[in-house]
């Protein structure tokens, strides 16, 4: 495939009257500054025969779209007394059009491994050359389909806030109202003050420790190791497959003797968690731990339209001896309890009251999310969940996407949940794994509650 770029401008929002009281910046809540701060992307594919939307069309939509969310349509830069802000200066966001002499049958972006060159399908995302806070490439196919790639600062917004946003850019498309408007964090000013004073902190023992999860405490800068015969293997992105009918068999026999089964999310990564774990041929010494998003909104009485990053993270862990000796309700207990331990409102109080208290800049910590941007996460895991999120409500006009999937990562062991695009309530995991695992772990994969015996 080879992907030809036509055109790139900015699409500034189509009207620049601030509302009124609006500030010129949002300074960078305590949830934006722990979260992963680079851009994040995803592909959307919208095939023929249904028309593609123009481009000017397109861009109408996306400019009237970023009328309401100013922050995406903004610049992140540094204020000296606040540090990190959005600058609301409607510089709009990078549109990118490109076109491909093939069709996209050729390029099969539902195939079950997918290929780096998908890439391809992106606008560059170089951190260093990007200034925009949505960028997005729009490439045509031979075939008159669509490839919609678009990525947004983390920093600025999460999963919640960019579905929001590109479903609200799809009814602007269509000529429909957005639905309910974003909310900010300038509306809601009391909402991230601590309760707690510096000192109250120092010398309280806190209900929960935020400074061995959300954060912690880099060690002195050491010479750039030697790369190890791990990071040298070949990383694979495989997307594994779970019918419906196979989920709710699984759930069944992880549940039997619950008063409540486990849910989908659960059982699934505790499949995922074992199969992986077992793939790596760890040793069963060794500690493995899942890093889960865990969405805050409902916990601190937000509503669902709250723009911008308002999660947080499970870190549900176990010795490989009790994860593959054990059942699999074992693991799906363990994520389960974490979970709900972290998705309890008192955590997220807590979180505002140590993160704004002045402890994190006093001690020197940095965010845990920092130490998570690696190559290789092994024995480690972290999943987003996008199963909850509205990307396949995404309409330009033309019909719903046929395909929405993660940009290719291959980050050994950061794992993608998405609603299948077949839309029968069966569910895709996108799991880049080591070329010399992939077998194993295919093998394992759909084998349910097997575990080592004693």
């Amino acid at each position: 495939m080879e992907v030809h770029v036509l055109s790139s401008k900015l699409v500034k929002p189509a009207s620049t009257k601030l509302a009124a009281g609006a500030p010129e910046y949002i300074p960078l809540s305590v949830f934006d500054k722990v979260t992963y701060q680079m851009h994040m992307a995803m592909i959307f594919a919208f095939a023929a025969p249904a028309p593609a939307p123009t481009a000017a069309a397109l861009e109408k939509g996306l400019a009237a779209a970023l009328s309401e969310y100013r922050t995406l349509a903004g610049q992140l830069v540094r204020n000296r007394s606040e540090g990190p802000v959005v600058l609301l200066n409607d510089r709009g966001a990078r549109v990118v059009e490109a076109c491909v002499d093939a069709d996209m049958v050729d390029v099969d972006v539902a195939q079950p491994n997918p290929k780096p060159e998908l890439l391809q399908l992106l606008p560059d995302l170089e951190e260093e050359a990007i200034k925009e806070v949505v960028v997005v490439q729009l490439t045509r196919f031979r075939c008159g389909s669509l490839a919609v790639g678009f990525a947004r600062n983390h920093a600025v917004a999460d999963g919640r806030a960019t579905s929001n946003f590109l479903v609200a850019w799809g009814r602007a498309t269509r000529g429909l109202t957005m639905g309910l408007p974003p909310m900010y964090k300038y509306n809601h000013l009391d909402l991230f003050q601590p309760r707690l004073t510096s000192h109250c902190i120092n010398e309280l023992e806190l209900e929960f420790d935020h400074r061995n999860r959300e954060y912690y405490l880099p060690p002195p800068p050491a010479p750039v190791p030697t790369a190890t015969a791990a990071d040298k293997k070949v990383i694979v992105v495989h997307k594994a497959h779970f019918s419906k009918d196979w989920i709710a068999g699984l759930r069944d026999t992880t549940s039997q003797g619950r008063d409540r089964p486990f849910t989908r999310f659960e059982t699934i990564l505790a499949q995922l968690w074992r199969a992986m774990t077992r793939a790596r041929g760890l040793s069963h010494d060794d500690i493995s731990t899942v890093r889960i998003s865990v969405d805050g909104r409902s916990r601190l009485g937000m509503p669902a339209e709250y723009a911008g990053n308002l999660v947080l993270w499970a870190f549900p862990r176990a010795r490989v001896s009790d994860l593959l000796g054990q059942p699999l309700s074992h693991a799906a207990q363990l994520i389960h309890d974490e979970v709900a331990r972290v998705a309890d409102p008192a955590y997220f109080r807590s979180f505002v009251d140590f993160a704004t208290s002045g402890v994190v800049e006093q001690e020197g910590l940095a965010p845990s999310s920092e130490i998570n941007m690696r190559d290789v996460l092994c024995p480690d895991l972290e999943v987003h969940s996008w199963l909850t999120f509205q990307f396949y409500d995404m309409d330009f006009g033309t019909g719903t996407p046929t395909y929405v999937m993660p940009s290719y990562i291959p980050a050994e062991g950061l794992i993608f949940l998405a609603p299948s695009y077949i839309g029968d309530g069966s569910i895709d995991a996108f799991v880049p794994v080591f070329q010399d695992n992939l077998e194993a772990f295919k093998q394992c994969l759909y084998s349910i509650d097997h575990h080592d015996k004693e």
